[in-house]
């Protein structure tokens, strides 16, 4: 009778989770559909980010050599003008198009004189801000005791999800179609590697969320400062997925959070039922709280992003079993 009444359970639960997802992506085919979405709503319920590995580097370059002068352009807002101009599209992108943009806001042109659809702007603004607004600003270095090194810096001051020195492959799977427990399409990144391999944490922010999941096994799930970005590490190793992680602890960019696996697709705890150790690394944006846990969950294609933090890799350092990372970055908790 406990079993049937388990089965029955876990069954339910899988059939809402599908409900779910079937609600959170709703079939929005232009760019003016998203924005009629969002004013109806009242919030963003839907973000096709496309920006490529190397629009995202040009990008963060001008926001760094802008930092500072009258005419800072950040990041996200040259990556919204582009897009509010080409549809979403980087099909044919090309460096001397943000770098235009970047002339022209330099000559006292205002982001509005250089797209034709306002309206299509703001949404790029919004939802570009939400995924990238923290990638690059001020921070301040510390040590692997915790101590400030020099003075504060300017830049890009996120990571890759795997430490520096460490071997792995990847290629675009978000959307690929996942069968255990229900059909589904994956909602995440996966890095593929070796078992015990450091995973960095990203961003700064505070572990919201950690322990067994029967799909992501061991996982840990970290909250920006502003609350809007969720990044989620799932699979981790068996026996010893963490280096000090708990709910509620405030972690640094660059720090490790713990180590590679291949955990999940199991109720049983601390079980290895994935075929090919990796991390599935993932982002939930988030613009209202229903969307945490809700029928409009909105996650990111993290291939483009993750190629360009591949070269922002933490250097760590072994102490027995544990890895430690040597500097980390440390920045206000309080969007800048």
């Amino acid at each position: 009778m406990k079993k049937r009444i388990k089965i029955v359970f876990i069954t339910l639960t899988m059939i809402a989770a599908l409900i779910s997802y079937e609600l959170s992506y709703p079939e929005i085919e232009s760019a003016s559909e998203m924005i009629e979405c969002a004013a109806t709503q009242g919030y963003i319920r839907w973000i096709d980010f496309t920006p490529t590995a190397e629009a995202l580097r040009h990008a963060a370059i001008i926001d760094t050599e802008t930092y500072g002068s009258s005419h800072h352009i950040r990041m996200y807002e040259l990556l919204a003008i582009y897009s509010a101009n080409n549809g979403g599209s980087y099909k044919n992108y090309k460096r001397s198009s943000l770098e235009a943009i970047r002339k022209k806001y330099e000559s006292g042109g205002s982001f509005s004189e250089m797209v034709s659809d306002e309206k299509l702007l703001e949404y790029y603004l919004e939802a570009y801000e939400a995924v990238l607004g923290s990638f690059v600003g001020e921070y301040s270095v510390l040590d692997v005791r915790g101590r400030l090194i020099g003075e504060k810096k300017y830049g890009v001051r996120v990571f890759s999800p795997i430490a520096n020195g460490f071997y792995y492959n990847h290629y675009d799977d978000f959307g690929a179609s996942r069968s255990f427990g229900y059909k589904r399409v994956h909602l995440g990144h996966d890095l593929l590697g070796s078992t015990g391999t450091p995973v960095i944490a990203v961003e700064s922010g505070y572990v919201e969320a950690c322990g067994w999941n029967a799909y992501g096994g061991w996982r840990i799930g970290i909250r920006s400062f502003d609350g809007k970005r969720y990044y989620y590490y799932a699979h981790l190793r068996k026996g010893h997925p963490y280096n000090d992680i708990y709910e509620g602890k405030i972690v640094n960019a660059g720090e490790v959070i713990g180590y590679l696996g291949m955990t999940g697709y199991s109720t049983k705890e601390d079980t290895n039922n994935i075929d090919t150790p990796h991390l599935h690394f993932g982002m939930q944006i988030i613009f209202d709280p229903s969307q945490k846990d809700g029928n409009n969950q909105i996650w990111i294609d993290m291939y483009a992003i993750t190629s360009f933090l591949s070269p922002h890799s933490s250097k760590v350092v072994r102490s027995e079993n544990e890895y430690y990372a040597q500097n980390t970055c440390f920045y206000p908790t309080t969007p800048d």
